[in-house]
């Protein structure tokens, strides 16, 4: 049975606000790829958009451009090692998808393969055209056409990080493989924060 159920686009750019590694996935043809980044954010709220950073020399970055879209797949902590292993080989070597044994839905919008299992949650994605950025910085934009979401760890448009759901909880890559998972979540109501002696 799926834990995931639709995300409102009016909040589609919470799922990548607080800057977790994400998967990339893309296709075109019988052709499909998936690869980690550790670049992306939310660039307007309505309609929804986003910035991913994609080499130009990657396989992932040459279906995209040829499909005109792509899938964010948000991996949970129990995902790091497998993030760590598609982020570090090209898809024009392998099908990742068949060697590492993903299974994929196809996106209710554009058809593109969207992970699941493991996951927090997914975005499907329609390209931007933006040659200069793409080309200049791999920056590449993208409108989101549909979201959804494991509601284990992300209800009524918020996340939801705690002891019950450390397997779904987003990573963030800070370099050589290793990780940090969210976590340890608060209100800032409720911090305590101490101010310097004569700030205002």
């Amino acid at each position: 049975m799926s834990h995931f159920r639709e995300v409102a686009l009016q909040h589609a750019s919470r799922l990548i606000n607080h800057g977790p590694t994400v998967l990339v996935t893309s296709a075109h043809g019988k052709a499909r790829n998936v690869m980690a980044a550790a670049w992306s954010m939310p660039v307007e709220f309505t309609p929804p958009r986003i910035s991913v950073v994609i080499d130009k020399k990657t396989y992932t970055r040459e279906l995209i451009m040829v499909s005109g879209g792509f899938g964010i797949c948000i991996p949970g902590s129990t995902l790091a090692a497998l993030t760590h292993a598609v982020g570090s080989e090209s898809g024009r070597d392998i099908d990742k998808f068949a060697h590492y044994g993903l299974k994929a839905r196809s996106g209710p919008v554009l058809g593109m393969p969207l992970l699941e299992e493991g996951c927090a949650a997914w975005l499907e994605c329609r390209l931007i055209p933006e040659p200069h950025t793409e080309d200049a910085y791999d920056t590449c934009f993208a409108e989101v056409v549909a979201a959804a979401a494991d509601e284990r760890v992300f209800q009524n448009g918020h996340w939801r990080f705690g002891e019950d759901n450390r397997e779904l909880q987003t990573i963030h890559h800070l370099g050589g493989g290793n990780f940090v998972r969210s976590g340890g979540m608060f209100y800032a109501g409720d911090a305590v924060t101490a101010r310097p002696s004569g700030s205002q």
